[in-house]
């Protein structure tokens, strides 16, 4: 598929379009960065999880760290502060002894549940055949009809978006 060079076309393509519209003040490059920085944020895979995590309600610290699997003690504190600091998530401290802090989704993290929750059970429903799919490719075949010394062909679409190169 040959990639278009009408940013029209491309924004129509893509129903939730994060690019601003034709006429609008902000320059592409500067909210193509900003939701790059957001998704950065929110799509790695701690934030996932701890957003996960407390779509249930509010959770401690430590209820939280053995409900994410394998987070360590320092990288759960660093992902709370930054999904803090996003608006994501609050962080209520408690003067008691021993002291007690309490995490639990914000609205707008709360806007995020749906895509957390629907990007989990599409990993869980996929899981079989992105693994096989790992293997093929790790042994250096990409389906049965591969051939030794063959260059490896990407089944990755061949679009590009506007301002993402």
């Amino acid at each position: 598929m040959a990639a278009t060079s009408d940013s029209a076309a491309t924004r129509r393509a893509l129903p939730s379009s994060p690019w601003p519209e034709p006429g609008t003040a902000e320059p592409a490059e500067e909210v193509c960065r900003q939701v790059l920085s957001i998704l950065g944020r929110v799509g790695d895979k701690w934030s996932v999880l701890v957003i996960g995590a407390l779509a249930e309600g509010t959770l401690r610290f430590g209820e939280l760290h053995r409900t994410v699997t394998g987070i360590s003690q320092r990288m759960l504190t660093l992902t709370l502060r930054q999904l803090e600091r996003d608006g994501l998530l609050t962080r209520t401290v408690y003067a008691s002894v021993p002291p007690r802090v309490d995490y639990a989704l914000t609205g707008l993290g709360e806007t995020l549940l749906d895509a957390v929750i629907g990007l989990s059970d599409w990993a869980r429903d996929h899981r079989v055949e992105i693994n096989e799919n790992r293997s093929r490719y790790d042994e250096g075949t990409t389906g049965p009809s591969s051939d030794a010394g063959t260059a490896r062909r990407s089944t990755l679409p061949e679009h590009r978006i506007a301002g993402m190169g």
